[in-house]
């Protein structure tokens, strides 16, 4: 009879004694794997083009009217021809968007080819930016 009473009452202490969540706030997981896009300037969005494409150089340069230019060599490093996607994301000063991105264009490199590729923003805000390369779709 004993037993039979001491069960439930373990079953209960077990159940409800691993239940409990300690109070918040919490730190946010690993946020240094997925901020590339916010803390460099060339970014390679996917395994394929971290393996063809590199950049060889990124030049910037403030218009006459306050735009920014960017000028991105972007270098094929396959011996075959392939084609990307490539964007450029302006930021402010603070690295925040400024609502202006150039969009999607295709690029084709030929074997070991370097191209240059120029962006402009739309607006006096730009400070920063972040050109992005991803595997044509």
């Amino acid at each position: 009879m004993k037993k039979l009473l001491l069960l439930p009452i373990a079953a209960a202490v077990l159940t409800f004694s691993g239940c409990k969540t300690p109070p918040g706030p919490f730190t946010a997981q690993d946020t240094t794997k997925y901020t590339l896009e916010n803390t460099e300037s060339f970014v390679l969005m996917d395994k394929p083009t971290q393996v063809s494409v590199t950049c060889t150089g990124l030049q910037q340069s403030v218009k006459s009217d306050g735009r920014l230019e960017v000028v991105a060599n972007v270098k094929n490093r396959e011996n075959r021809r392939i084609q990307v996607q490539i964007s450029c994301a302006f930021k402010n000063e603070a690295g925040f968007s400024t609502g202006d991105e150039t969009p999607w264009e295709t690029l084709i490199l030929g074997e070991n080819a370097t191209e240059a590729v120029r962006f402009t923003s739309m607006n006096t805000q730009a400070k920063k930016y972040t050109v992005r390369v991803r595997q044509a779709r």
